[in-house]
Formats: C-alpha cells, structure tokens, sequence
C-alpha cells in the first residue's frame, strides 16, 4: 500500500530581500530630479514601511518606486498591503506592512476551492498558518499546484513537497 505523498503550502517573504529592495527605493528617491524638494522618503518604522511626501501625488510615486524594487527582488506584491495615502500635518503618508503566513479566511478559500474543483483523494488541512495537503497520488498534487500557482488572495510557495 503507497503512503500519502504531500508538501505544504506556504506564505513568505524574505525580510533581507524587503530590505535590500527599501534600500534600494531609498538611493533611487534621493538621486530622482522630481523627488528633490518634496521630502520624499521611505523607511522602517518598527514592523511597518513608512512612506512619506509633501503631497499624495509624490507619495504614490514613492509607492510606486518601492513595489518596482520589490519585483525586481522577486517578492510578490500580494505580499505587500499598503493603505490609502493620508494627510499628517503637512506630509502626506502612506503605511504598509509584509504579510506572511496564510490567514484563516484565505486557507479556508483554499481548502474549499481544492474540495470543489480539486482532484479526488486530495486532502488539505490548516496547520497555523500553513496548510497540508496530501494525496496518495503524485500526480494529483502537481495538479493541486498548478491550480495554486495563480491563486489572487495570497503569494503562495509550495515547500516539503515529499
């Protein structure tokens, strides 16, 4: 009798390419002729980016900036959740934050959409925030990852695939 192959479906980033890329964005604000003057900048402020300007035009231009080191560094943009630009005193700013790890609702997703349409025999379980699936066959579970790859909620990597 075969044992159930399976692998984990994961959500994470690596912290020191989110930080190669914030440093990169930030030499790229100071040099740029159209951001000298506007107090442009991004940084870390504790677990969130902080990206400031004198006016929300600029600062979605620093925004902008920052997600196109991002892919540049290969990090998916569903990773990134940045919110609305809001005025604060004179500057506008915006804050955005890494996700990492599947949450609860977005794994339900997963897990309901791999009952649905997934092949028969697959199992998937949330575990914290990764999800299992298992299958007795192979085959099954390249299907399973090919159904993933494009999945819109999330930036998901498949690991342990055993």
């Amino acid at each position: 009798m075969a044992s159930d192959s399976s692998f984990d479906v994961v959500s994470k980033v690596d912290k020191q390419e989110v930080a190669n890329a914030m440093n990169q964005a930030q030499k790229e604000i100071a040099q740029r002729y159209d951001f000298k003057g506007v107090g442009a900048e991004v940084d870390f402020s504790g677990e969130k980016i902080l990206m400031k300007a004198n006016s929300e035009e600029r600062v979605n231009a620093v925004l902008d900036v920052f997600q196109s080191k991002l892919v540049k560094r290969n990090i998916s943009l569903k990773s990134l959740d940045a919110g609305e630009p809001f005025a604060s005193g004179k500057e506008y700013r915006i804050e955005a934050s890494i996700k990492e790890g599947i949450e609860q609702d977005v794994a339900k997703k997963i897990t309901k959409l791999l009952r649905d349409e997934g092949p028969k025999g697959v199992k998937a379980q949330i575990q914290g925030d990764e999800l299992r699936v298992s299958s007795k066959s192979r085959d099954d579970l390249q299907e399973v990852i090919a159904m993933l790859k494009d999945f819109p909620d999330a930036a998901l990597q498949f690991v342990n695939y055993r």
